[in-house]
């Protein structure tokens, strides 16, 4: 489990195809946020999806990716990722988490759970919701790292 102020050491996905992906590795030098959510989350596709694809649209030094985790042992599938949005591409990139290890590996409150990670590697903060306080909390977690 990854603590606040403390160094991440990888965090590990998978792609559409099956690949393990280490997002530390991928996007090295760069700040990540993360939003760890799930399909049938709707706060999720709702209001915390949205909200990603505007943070990155306004943050271009921040990395943001998706991680779409299970807590069954339902295969998911790029189509399914897919069905929640209006356009055919990906708004940003979007990983899986099968058998939520990485939403076990950030102590998750549930979906969505938002994981900056600063360039160097250091868990910046990690905040549950997309109600307007989670928000809130994200968008000034955001101006302490830029």
């Amino acid at each position: 489990m990854n603590k606040e102020n403390a160094a991440v050491d990888s965090i590990l996905v998978q792609d559409f195809n099956g690949k393990q992906i280490d997002l530390l590795e991928k996007y090295h030098g760069k700040a990540i946020l993360a939003i760890i959510y799930n399909n049938q989350c709707l706060g999720c596709t709702g209001r915390a999806i949205p909200l990603a694809y505007e943070l990155q649209k306004e943050n271009k030094e921040i990395q943001v990716v998706g991680i779409h985790t299970s807590f069954n042992n339902t295969e998911t599938t790029e189509i399914d990722i897919k069905s929640i949005f209006t356009i055919d591409e990906l708004p940003f990139p979007i990983y899986l988490d099968y058998g939520h290890a990485v939403y076990d590996q950030f102590d998750s409150a549930g979906t969505p759970q938002w994981v900056l990670i600063t360039k160097e590697g250091i868990l910046s903060r990690s905040i549950f919701g997309s109600q307007e306080n989670a928000q809130n909390r994200l968008m000034y977690a955001l101006e302490e790292l830029v």
